[in-house]
């Protein structure tokens, strides 16, 4: 999950004290109740198994730690070693992957279509004639594009990390693993819940598909064909697609039975299907009780940005939560907002510590006032940090 062109969606971090003891108390009773296996973390917490409960998103133990495109806290983005890594750190779900196409029409994994920030493909001389610059999502951008790129080209590249002034250590890394493809993601899935003996789940995100399908390179159909393959379209199959445009959930909507999540960006921005339809209406809207209705018709949950939750102000502090949870939860929808990072800059304000960009605040009291408000996820990019803070707040 990510930027979406001029939705403004930002990858921000929020967190708020809220109150919500009614609700904590119930999940902890929930949790704590599930047959499921012990987190190898402090106190006694269980985890509801997913695998065994057959119960799909509901199996889910809650609330739900998804790893952000893999464990990207520590390794460079949307690469197997972020994704196994996150696993190994006990994400619930890995976000495997921000899904874009290749020229030949094939689905990869890279935050967004421009690669420039991602990879090296700029120090690749074979590859200078390819940079050039698009209009994104009503946004010009300069650089290098899957959409340009065959397969096979893309394969030529190694990933880097993309935000080295934040995650120097994670620079390390920089030219070890390639792009995967949605493809590989989907059996590295079943060879992990092999391993494990757990059901592995992932949580992949349509990118621009008002953009692409102009290209000629609609994403839901072939998204669709391949959960079909591999026998993971169904309404318990262990993924969930998300997107930040209405209509290519609802078009996933009538291709395959998953859980299907819509994306919310900040309240002032609108959809780029909405722009391009002439749809006048913004994030707010969506957010109403009577738009929050709407997306029930068509999906299972929503990801709200942080913010949407917990306001800031202007000095960055939390405020005071919104309705939107109790909202959604009214209609049926769950809510697994994004995004939860533990350096200082992604934090609100009166949660940092000194002004270091790559040094860690206090995330633990940023998650604890995120769940308190009764979420029933969250996107991180450090899955063992949100692990930890789920079991204090489960056993507190």
């Amino acid at each position: 999950m990510g930027t979406q062109g001029t939705q403004g969606t930002q990858d921000s971090n929020q967190q708020t004290g809220a109150g919500g003891t009614g609700r904590r108390a119930l999940l902890g009773a929930a949790v704590l109740g599930a047959t499921g296996t012990v987190l190898g973390l402090s106190g006694t917490a269980r985890a509801a198994d997913s695998s065994r409960s057959g119960k799909g998103l509901k199996g889910l133990p809650v609330p739900t730690i998804i790893g952000h495109r893999g464990a990207s806290g520590y390794r460079p983005e949307h690469t197997f070693g972020s994704y196994q890594l996150a696993l190994d750190l006990g994400a619930d779900i890995v976000e495997a992957g921000d899904l874009v196409p290749t020229r030949d029409g094939h689905l990869v994994c890279r935050h967004e279509p421009e690669i420039g920030g991602t990879t090296d493909v700029a120090d690749h001389p074979e590859f200078a004639g390819r940079k050039t610059t698009k209009v994104l999502d009503g946004v010009s951008t300069t650089g290098w594009f899957t959409e340009d790129f065959t397969l096979a080209e893309l394969k030529t590249l190694r990933a880097v990390e993309r935000i080295p002034a934040n995650r120097p250590h994670n620079t390390l890394y920089d030219g070890r693993w390639e792009i995967p493809t949605f493809e590989e993601v989907l059996k590295w899935q079943d060879e992990q819940t092999r391993k494990r003996g757990k059901q592995v789940w992932i949580y992949p995100e349509t990118k621009h598909p008002t953009y692409f399908r102009k290209l000629g390179l609609g994403l839901e159909e072939r998204v669709a064909k391949l959960l079909h393959k591999h026998g993971k379209d169904r309404k318990n199959s262990p993924v969930i697609v998300q997107s930040f445009e209405p209509t290519s959930i609802q078009r996933l909507n009538k291709l395959v039975d998953n859980p299907l999540v819509v994306l919310l960006s900040g309240a002032t921005s609108r959809p780029w299907d909405f722009v391009e339809a002439g749809d006048p209406r913004t994030v707010a809207d969506l957010v109403t009780r009577a738009g929050l209705r709407e997306i029930a018709g068509y999906a299972q949950g929503i990801g709200p940005t942080l913010d949407l939750v917990i306001p800031k102000d202007a000095a960055g502090n939390l405020t005071t939560p919104t309705t939107l949870v109790k909202d959604a939860h009214a209609v049926g929808l769950v809510l697994h907002p994004y995004t939860m990072r533990n350096e200082n800059p992604f934090l609100p304000t009166s949660f940092r510590k000194g002004t270091d960009a790559d040094a860690y605040g206090d995330s633990f009291g940023a998650f604890r006032t995120y769940f308190a408000t009764g979420i029933d996820g969250v996107f991180t990019d450090n899955p063992d940090t949100g692990l930890l803070a789920r079991a204090d707040f489960v056993n507190g």
